[in-house]
């Protein structure tokens, strides 16, 4: 079975809401995420392809820029989350704490709902700390 996988980066805020450790606190990261995708078994298209990287990249490349990067993610009971909006901010809201975890199962998510065969999304919130999601 073939399989290719397109890296993105983006730039993003956030805190873990009700979190005792230094994550508590809104800071920032350079995140990396890695998105697999599946190919159709052991076929390539006329082109020798499993899938294009260029569809990947005007895909989820493009969500990415538009949805994520240089955005502020918090929970939604967050009380930040309304300080922000009443700045005129446009917070991203999770229904719980946006951890590495919680944002590679969203971006995975986001894949399947528009019809990528995804095999995993792995999300480095630091070049030594990295989250997997795949079902």
């Amino acid at each position: 079975m073939f399989s290719v996988a397109r890296e993105f980066s983006f730039s993003y805020g956030h805190r873990l809401y009700r979190y005792e450790g230094r994550c508590r606190r809104l800071h920032g990261h350079n995140a990396l995420v890695r998105i697999e995708i599946l190919g159709d078994g052991d076929s390539l298209n006329e082109h020798g392809m499993a899938f294009d990287f260029a569809t990947l990249k005007e895909t989820m490349g493009r969500w990415i820029d538009e949805t994520l990067d240089h955005r502020v993610f918090l929970a939604k009971d967050d009380p930040l989350a309304k300080v922000l909006i009443d700045a005129g901010e446009e917070p991203v809201l999770l229904d719980g704490n946006p951890t590495a975890e919680q944002l590679a199962k969203a971006i995975y998510e986001h894949a399947v709902e528009i019809g990528l065969r995804v095999q995993r999304v792995d999300f480095w919130e630091t070049k030594n700390c990295r989250a997997t999601y795949a079902r």
